[in-house]
């Protein structure tokens, strides 16, 4: 997607070769008119597998996955990476190692939400070790939902998120693929 890409490059900031910060339009601030054409991306690229349901993680994924949950007039569910007094009975739960904030969170979903008839898109921010979609895809499976694919904001290619979702034979559609972030430059893949 060639303006993520543009908006990476102008907005970005590398960290370090393996952090990129996109706070001012995704991960902090949300620029809503973009995350908007990265919803319409998303519904696009999924038309034709009968997406019932949106799956994210709290809480970088919800503004992408609430704008494709629009364009594809379905409901987003977003996993808790912390439990409340009102989240009680009937949880879905599965741990997941954050590399950015160096902490391991269990998340969790209600049952009700997710069941055999639904067909689920995950959507999330970032995929890079893998740790998260994973995480997401077992919450999915233990409602008895099958999982259609997984949209991705941005991927750091470099890293082996996509390898390991994919050797469970799940699609990946990423927006924008990372190859490196070496001497503070961010490099596309280009396909």
């Amino acid at each position: 997607m060639k303006s993520l890409k543009k908006k990476i490059l102008e907005e970005g900031r590398v960290l370090s070769d393996q952090v990129l910060k996109v706070d001012s339009f995704l991960n902090h601030q949300i620029d809503p008119a973009f995350m908007q054409e990265i919803g319409k991306e998303f519904a696009e690229r999924f038309a034709s597998v009968g997406i019932t349901k949106i799956l994210t993680l709290e809480s970088s994924g919800i503004a992408p996955s609430v704008m494709a949950g629009l364009e594809m007039n379905v409901p987003v569910i977003f996993a808790r990476k912390r439990k409340s007094l009102t989240m009680t009975e009937g949880l879905l739960t599965a741990s997941v190692y954050s590399f950015t904030k160096q902490e391991t969170s269990e998340i969790s979903i209600s049952k009700k939400y997710l069941n055999t008839d639904d067909c689920v898109l995950i959507i999330d921010d970032f995929l890079a070790n893998g740790q998260a979609a994973l995480a997401l895809i077992q919450l999915a499976e233990e409602a008895g939902a099958k999982v259609a694919g997984l949209g991705i904001v941005i991927e750091k290619s470099f890293q082996e998120g996509r390898k390991l979702v994919e050797k469970k034979g799940f699609w990946v559609e990423s927006l924008a693929r990372i190859l490196s972030l070496g001497n503070g430059q961010v490099t596309f893949i280009n396909e």
